[in-house]
């Protein structure tokens, strides 16, 4: 039994990281199963005894990615943006991003110009739930807030993931996990005028 679960695990991944490799290379909408199979080396029976199409694929891929996000982030965030935030607060985001760099074979497609497009619908539709309604406290008052939630999420979503993706993609960078959570926990909170080094107080 052990032995046969382990061949699922395996064969899961071959599948997934051949996926994201042909997303990366010519976008979600031109990848075919043929072309799927043979870049993971199994035959078609194989993808179809896990997944009924390519789209179950990315739903089941994206939706382990915002599971984790659940498990990592939802009941830190009193700690990142609420009362209980200290000057090292950032620290919370630091497993989430080191999550994302683990697996940057599906994040980079997905936050690419080839990626789903359903993938920053849900990001901003799991933040728009996370900040407003799954949050254990309450961290934004919608009547004191000066633009409308919807625009705050999309904001939010796009700016950190942009980082992310920024990050993800450039060979020569040296940050770490850790220097990237400081980065957004930055931007966020001081933000990107300050960040840039304009003086708002003149």
């Amino acid at each position: 039994m052990e032995q046969t679960d382990l061949r699922v695990i395996r064969t899961k991944k071959l599948i997934k990281d051949a996926f994201f490799s042909l997303i990366e290379e010519q976008g979600f909408e031109a990848v075919t199963v043929k072309q799927l199979t043979e870049r993971a080396g199994i035959n078609r029976g194989t993808f179809y005894s896990h997944y009924v199409d390519k789209f179950e694929l990315m739903e089941k891929c994206v939706n382990e990615i915002f599971e984790e996000a659940e498990r990592k982030l939802i009941h830190h965030l009193p700690h990142i943006f609420g009362d209980e935030r200290t000057d090292n607060s950032y620290h919370y985001l630091v497993p989430f991003i080191r999550f994302i760099e683990d697996n940057q074979i599906i994040m980079k497609p997905l936050l690419g110009p080839n990626g789903d497009p359903m993938f920053q619908a849900k990001l901003r539709k799991f933040m728009q739930a996370a900040l407003f309604q799954r949050s254990p406290v309450t961290l934004f008052n919608p009547d004191k807030m000066l633009v409308p939630p919807p625009y705050l999420v999309a904001y939010l979503s796009s700016a950190h993931m942009g980082v992310i993706y920024e990050w993800l993609n450039n060979p020569s960078s040296e940050e770490t996990a850790e220097d990237i959570a400081r980065i957004i926990y930055t931007i966020t909170y001081e933000g990107p005028l300050v960040a840039g080094g304009v003086n708002l107080r003149k």
